[in-house]
């Protein structure tokens, strides 16, 4: 993690557009738009029960989680706002995936609740980090790799639901996904962790 102590605000002002010409180029659009479904997404999984639309929604998700990143690479339209967005929708999608499922009986509570201690233990890293000045963790290909096999683990896991042939098909390809995608998003954790506290301890040597 390259986490370093901030560049002074003005200068950093100076260097960046403003947060609304960052929220209208395209990547950054399509990331709102990720976070916009969520809640629609939650609701399709509790609410009707629409499996098909919520499967839908998530792997135009998946699909615009990919494109975002090359169309700012494409048309060098990086931005903070960007960076701060696109793992923000990734990490929303994920714990509205997990409360839903768990609600719903499709994954046990003791593999809930480790993805979301991971949440939780990374939010406090960040307001420290922030607290003391420092940039969030950037993400890491380990972490964006451990989000991709969740997102690929989540659509199996709904078609698993039932009795029919293609749930016979996609129920251990969920559960391997969800598996392995669970034990590398926890270690991603425990690394972003370590590079944290590495970072809060370069002012004091």
């Amino acid at each position: 993690m390259s986490t370093a102590a901030p560049e002074p605000a003005a200068q950093a002002d100076a260097a960046e557009p403003s947060l609304l010409r960052q929220a209208l180029n395209v990547p950054n659009i399509l990331s709102l738009l990720r976070l916009a479904g969520v809640p629609v997404f939650l609701w399709l999984l509790l609410g009707p029960k629409e499996d098909g639309w919520a499967l839908a929604l998530l792997v135009f998700s998946a699909l615009t989680d990919w494109l975002d990143g090359k169309l700012a690479r494409w048309l060098n339209q990086m931005s903070r706002l960007g960076q701060l967005l696109d793992p923000a929708a990734d990490r929303l999608y994920i714990l509205a995936t997990l409360v839903a499922f768990l609600v719903r009986d499709i994954i046990p509570w003791w593999v809930v609740v480790p993805l979301v201690l991971r949440e939780a233990v990374l939010g406090v890293c960040v307001m420290t980090l922030r607290r003391r000045g420092f940039a969030p963790p950037e993400v890491t290909y380990l972490g964006k790799g451990a989000t991709f096999v969740l997102m690929y683990a989540f659509p199996f896991l709904l078609l698993a639901q039932g009795g029919s042939d293609v749930a016979a098909v996609a129920r251990p390809i969920g559960y391997a996904f969800t598996i392995w995608g669970a034990v590398l998003y926890v270690w991603s954790g425990v690394l972003y962790v370590v590079q944290a506290r590495n970072a809060l301890r370069e002012p004091a040597e």
